[in-house]
């Protein structure tokens, strides 16, 4: 994946709900807040080693679970096959308006680019 901020959040958006309210609580405030490690730990009233601690295992956890599941791989996977899908809906339609004009071509298009747009919600 492209950073180590974006896996995180991938992460959390699909596994958060499985971590601890303490785990997702300074999850959140580091990686969606910005805090640093010293500024939880100071508004938490423990160390910032006990900060970064917590932080790590719910990493962990949650790496540990998309290695077992791969539902993110799979998702981003998907997504990329969807809009090479659509692009190639987008470049039949183009040829059948160009060439063709048959109405059978513009019905499958747009049952195609439904099915997509069905999918990416």
């Amino acid at each position: 994946m492209k950073n180590q901020t974006y896996r995180m959040t991938m992460l959390y958006d699909f596994y958060g709900e499985l971590l601890t309210e303490r785990q997702k609580e300074f999850f959140d405030l580091y990686y969606n807040e910005d805090l640093s490690l010293s500024e939880i730990a100071e508004n938490t009233g423990i160390s910032r080693q006990g900060v970064r601690d917590v932080i790590v295992r719910a990493e962990g956890v949650m790496q540990e679970i998309e290695d077992k599941t791969g539902l993110i791989r799979r998702f981003v996977a998907m997504k990329d096959n969807l809009d090479k899908i659509q692009q190639a809906a987008e470049e039949l339609h183009l040829i059948n308006y160009r060439q063709y004009e048959s109405s059978d071509i513009d019905r499958c298009v747009k049952r195609i680019t439904e099915a997509v747009a069905a999918l990416k919600e």
